[in-house]
């Protein structure tokens, strides 16, 4: 009995394995289209410019700060340095490594995870950083780095005791100070070296941005009542990772009611026909680049409100007017007091800003709307700088809500769109 009892379970179990298989060769053996290659030739791009190109624009911020280590910590920072890309999420909230990237001198990573980037010239163990790896001896850590940075300045003959430091614990700074070092921000250093994009990184940006709208249209062909957000958005989570991408800031999708107010992220429930559905990408597409696109769907088989096209109406033309300002030298206070005048309804809820740059991920600037005060810094755009142009319409207390958003790049004379995927025609008409 025994016997015939296992004999019968490993059957089963067989049969389910076959079922399994038959189903992942259908969804991903079998899958003929979510790898844009099939269908799209992939930009060569030159990545030894590429990266002379990046590591031009970083040791030019390092010189104007005047210091003589930069200590990257910040995964961004580490693929913008490097083209290294281990465990990029972890790196976020429990680092384990860093880079002393010298004004001149060596580059040095610590504690790499898997092969080390042949970018950078040596590899060297880790102090730990965070909680995870030296929990109560967590100041111990610190000044056990503090005196590496100082061996490492002897090391190269650095007389310039000037170090910048990205996101790191109070006692590494401490422990720093404590060694006779002046300790500076060095967020700002690595930001501004990722300002102006050269043409390699605008191509790199550009594939990213035609995955993520590979996968916008594969969203759009699926949608009908029934699916839910989440099945949407792993529609385009899978397409970026098809195509070698990496991840998505949010998992920003919303339907029906849950589009009003934005910023809720995709939930288990189903879409409805008349809902409208509204998503934006943030995605980190292959080779490191961001894919900041907004749309809005309409599913059917329902035919649109007058509200529903009113409120797309308007944000279309928000982002159009909006898109005719971005231009090399208009300062951010003129985008500011030029901007579509938002209605009065729609204020509360807008988007929190009007454009942002982008790179690797949001980046500055940021320019905020005009009816919410002055913003908190000025300056102009510059020619190489890509812009993402926002609007929200959605009104306090109503079903409906609209999300769009395009991605442009700041040329000598204007602005060229990088996006191109095309907007809803039944709520425009």
């Amino acid at each position: 009995m025994k016997q015939t009892q296992h004999s019968a379970t490993g059957a089963r179990r067989d049969h389910v394995t076959g079922s399994l298989a038959d189903g992942v060769d259908q969804l991903i053996v079998s899958d003929t289209w979510s790898d844009l290659r099939n269908s799209r030739e992939a930009p060569e791009i030159d990545v030894d410019r590429l990266r002379a190109y990046r590591t031009s624009r970083l040791r030019a911020e390092i010189e104007r700060a005047q210091v003589g280590l930069l200590i990257l910590i910040n995964p961004l920072s580490l693929r913008y340095a490097l083209d290294y890309e281990g465990y990029a999420l972890f790196q976020a909230h429990i680092p384990e490594t860093y880079l002393f990237y010298p004004a001149d001198g060596p580059t040095v990573l610590h504690g790499a995870s898997g092969p080390p980037p042949t970018t950078v010239d040596e590899v060297r163990a880790a102090r730990p950083l965070a909680f995870f790896d030296a929990g109560p001896q967590q100041d111990e850590a610190s000044r056990l780095l503090a005196e590496d940075v100082v061996g490492f300045l002897d090391q190269i003959g650095c007389v310039n005791r000037r170090v910048a430091i990205e996101f790191v614990n109070p006692s590494l700074t401490q422990a720093l100070l404590r060694c006779g070092l002046e300790v500076i921000d060095g967020i700002p250093i690595a930001e501004a070296a990722r300002v102006i994009k050269n043409s390699d990184e605008v191509a790199c940006m550009r594939w990213a941005i035609a995955v993520a709208e590979h996968g916008m249209a594969k969203m759009r062909e699926i949608l009908r009542p029934g699916v839910t957000e989440v099945q949407l958005w792993g529609l385009l989570t899978y397409t970026n990772i098809a195509n070698h991408g990496f991840w998505h800031d949010g998992r920003m999708l919303a339907s029906g009611p849950r589009t009003n107010p934005w910023l809720q992220e995709a939930s288990q429930r189903r879409v409805e026909s008349g809902d409208l559905v509204a998503f934006d990408t943030d995605m980190m597409g292959p080779w490191g680049y961001f894919a900041d696109v907004s749309r809005t769907f309409h599913c059917g088989p329902a035919k649109p409100s007058l509200r529903q096209k009113e409120l797309y109406r308007l944000a279309y033309s928000e982002v159009h007017t909006n898109l005719e300002l971005v231009r090399p030298g208009i300062s951010f206070e003129e985008i500011q007091e030029l901007a579509f005048d938002v209605p009065e309804e729609f204020r509360e809820q807008a988007y929190p800003c009007i454009m942002h740059a982008v790179g690797m991920c949001d980046e500055y600037p940021r320019i905020n709307y005009g009816f919410r005060g002055v913003n908190f810094y000025n300056g102009t755009l510059q020619p190489g700088m890509v812009i993402c142009v926002e609007s929200y319409m959605g009104a306090v207390g109503e079903a409906d809500g609209v999300k769009l958003e395009q991605q442009v790049l700041v040329t000598e004379d204007g602005h060229e769109m990088l996006t191109s995927f095309p907007f809803e025609e039944t709520l425009l008409d």
